[in-house]
């Protein structure tokens, strides 16, 4: 086992696996910020934590295989060492970086078990004149176009439209019933 941890050092694989972390989790930090501000949808960044996730391993395999010298990329020189005990490195410098991406996107990944999908749609029932004056009722009509306007700004929220909420104007009815008649989550 201490053969594994001194051929470890001696091809530099702590140094990329800590320049790899570091610079992952900058990425995380840079596409956290920078995701929202260009609207991309969430998933976006969940795929590039497991594209970081996945190339953790393969990061420490090519810092395994290859040197960066003056002269360029070169083959890490091996030394004489049992044929066993240069497949049982490369077995656990792999199991290493497999077991390292997986406790960490344990973390940084929600759990799917637990994840459930919510339902982002309402319907703006028509308001009601509650005035003496019945000419004033387009005051109603406008709050309510104003309230459709502002929460169909909203890109993940599905807004029911004006005409398939007006039969249900001046119906004393069950909300939960005129929400599955309309298939949205809020009303």
């Amino acid at each position: 086992m201490s053969g594994f941890f001194e051929e470890v050092k001696r091809r530099k694989v702590y140094r990329v696996a800590a320049a790899y972390i570091i610079g992952a989790g900058g990425t995380i930090q840079l596409a956290s910020a920078a995701f929202p501000a260009w609207e991309l949808p969430n998933w976006t960044l969940r795929l590039v934590i497991v594209l970081l996730l996945v190339g953790f391993p393969i990061a420490l395999i090519l810092a395994w295989a290859f040197d960066v010298t003056l002269q360029g990329i070169r083959a890490t020189p091996s030394v004489a060492a049992p044929r066993t005990h240069r497949r049982r490195n490369v077995i656990m410098l792999v199991a290493t970086g497999v077991i390292v991406s997986a406790i960490a996107g344990f973390f940084l990944l929600p759990r799917i078990s637990s994840a459930h999908k919510i339902d982002k749609s309402i319907a703006v029932l028509p308001f009601e004149n509650l005035s003496d004056e019945k000419e004033n009722a387009y005051f109603a009509d406008g709050i309510q176009d104003d309230v459709l306007t502002n929460l169909s700004k909203i890109g993940d929220l599905k807004v029911i439209s004006r005409t398939s909420v007006m039969p249900y104007r001046g119906k004393a009815s069950n909300v939960r019933e005129i929400a599955k008649a309309l298939g949205v989550a809020t009303i």
